[in-house]
């Protein structure tokens, strides 16, 4: 019995723990920030969203930003109007999984299938393949990180606890321009939908984005896409 509940332990620990430390703590076979002093990169999750995504999607074009959207690919199925909006006005738009469920809970299999529908019902509605990838939370299981796949796996290198309204946008905006340098690659928010998230979040994300925005263009720094943040680091 004894051996039994160790096996299980070390399976669990093997599965979930390890590829935790080996893609937060030493980056192995992820993304999470350029080396470009210049450039960074917002990027949403949990979307798109009936309410906010809209809203958010005219901020950035009022100000001529381009960002990434990790989709869900259950909200995508329900909104492609949203999604061909993101891609027509020059967003890149990446995979978030069918569901927003952790990979520490759902099987190789399961996860892998939940890759393939969204990434399917991204291309129907773009006509271009996602290959771009952020796992709910940024949680890897163990094949996750080794499996052979199309996949590049983007986490972060800043976030702003966005997905609670604590605090209100002024949190959001102090945190964002305390922690903001250049290469960094940055998480928030257009749905507060999911579990741990309240529903009017991401109102206060899009308010302190009014002003975040004009702050960093006053340093100088210009936002990008993820591509294009990976496109400079393989560049150097």
């Amino acid at each position: 019995m004894v051996y039994i509940v160790s096996a299980i332990i070390f399976f669990i620990l093997l599965y979930t723990v390890i590829p935790y430390f080996l893609s937060r703590g030493l980056g192995l076979n992820i993304f999470k920030r350029g080396v470009d002093p210049s450039k960074i990169a917002f990027t949403f999750d949990d979307g798109p969203d009936p309410i906010y995504t809209p809203i958010l999607l005219d901020l950035l074009k009022k100000n001529e930003v381009k960002a990434t959207f990790f989709v869900v690919g259950s909200k995508a199925e329900k909104h492609p109007e949203l999604i061909q909006r993101m891609h027509q006005e020059g967003h890149l738009i990446g995979i978030h999984n069918y569901v927003h469920h952790s990979n520490w809970l759902m099987s190789p299999w399961k996860v892998r299938k939940g890759l393939e529908d969204t990434a399917r019902i991204i291309e129907n509605i773009t006509g271009v393949s996602p290959v771009y990838y952020r796992p709910p939370w940024g949680l890897l299981n163990l094949f996750d990180l080794f499996q052979r796949s199309n996949y590049k796996i983007i986490l972060w290198s800043v976030m702003a606890d966005d997905w609670r309204t604590r605090g209100g946008s002024e949190k959001i905006k102090q945190r964002l321009l305390a922690n903001i340098k250049g290469g960094d690659v940055i998480l928030l928010h257009d749905c507060g939908d999911t579990p741990g998230a309240e529903s009017d979040a991401p109102r206060n994300t899009i308010n302190a984005l009014k002003d975040v925005l004009k702050q960093v263009e006053t340093k100088e720094l210009t936002c990008v896409r993820i591509d294009e943040l990976l496109k400079e680091r393989h560049s150097l």
